[in-house]
């Protein structure tokens, strides 16, 4: 394996799977939501730990290799999926991309199929309002947020695998999500679908907005997968 490829959701990955099914040397990982889950999928899927399961990977006969400790650890991870734009500027849809000092290749690699240099704040919430944007905007400094990449850095920092963050635009600095998905998330950070049942049942007005922003993440992905799949 020389490519391993993160994402949180499958939803993020899929229409890159549809685009790179049975190339070799590209796995597929979903690590789910949150620095817990990502770091422990990480982890256990590099050690070839038990628990992480086959259907996980993009390749079931690779991901029953790596069970079985079969294989070496990849060249390059990617930490992959949506990102909450908190720079005005950043479009739904934009790719962009925050790499470590030793991978300038990758860097001029991704600006040159479109992606922008941005930098990260990896929150432990997602940012739902503008004002909470704005708020991040002014803290940190970063042009984008997302939930999972510093923790899947800091364990490629440990057994030194270089290691970049691509993320595509899902929602941008100056609009609000129409739901508080953090308030619909089980004590894993999944989504609880019978409390997202409830809140629309109680909110019959947000089914457009749902319906929008389903349309809007499916864009993304698609973006996202087509810049991956000219790098990888």
């Amino acid at each position: 394996m020389s490519t391993l490829i993160c994402f949180a959701l499958k939803e993020e990955a899929a229409p890159f799977q549809k685009i790179v099914a049975g190339k070799s040397g590209v796995s597929v990982l979903i690590v789910g939501i949150g620095h817990q889950n990502a770091e422990k999928s990480v982890r256990e899927f590099l050690a070839g730990g038990a628990s992480v399961p086959a259907s996980r990977s993009q390749d079931p006969l690779l991901g029953q290799a790596r069970l079985a400790g079969t294989l070496a650890p990849p060249k390059f991870l990617f930490t992959c999926g949506f990102a909450g734009g908190l720079n005005p500027d950043l479009k739904i849809g934009d790719v962009v991309f925050e790499i470590g000092n030793r991978q300038s290749a990758i860097g001029n690699q991704l600006m040159t199929v479109g992606a922008k240099p941005v930098k990260f704040f990896c929150a432990d919430r997602i940012a739902t309002t503008v004002a909470e944007k704005q708020k991040l905007r002014a803290e940190t400094g970063a042009d984008a947020v997302e939930m999972e990449s510093a923790a899947i850095h800091a364990v490629c920092a440990e057994r030194g695998i270089p290691c970049a963050t691509v993320r595509v635009i899902s929602d941008t600095a100056n609009e609000d999500l129409p739901l508080d998905f953090n308030a619909l998330a089980k004590p894993d950070k999944n989504l609880d679908f019978s409390k997202l049942a409830w809140a629309v049942a109680k909110s019959p007005g947000k089914i457009g907005a749902l319906m929008q922003l389903q349309k809007k993440t499916s864009f993304a992905a698609k973006q996202l997968a087509a810049v991956l799949a000219k790098i990888v």
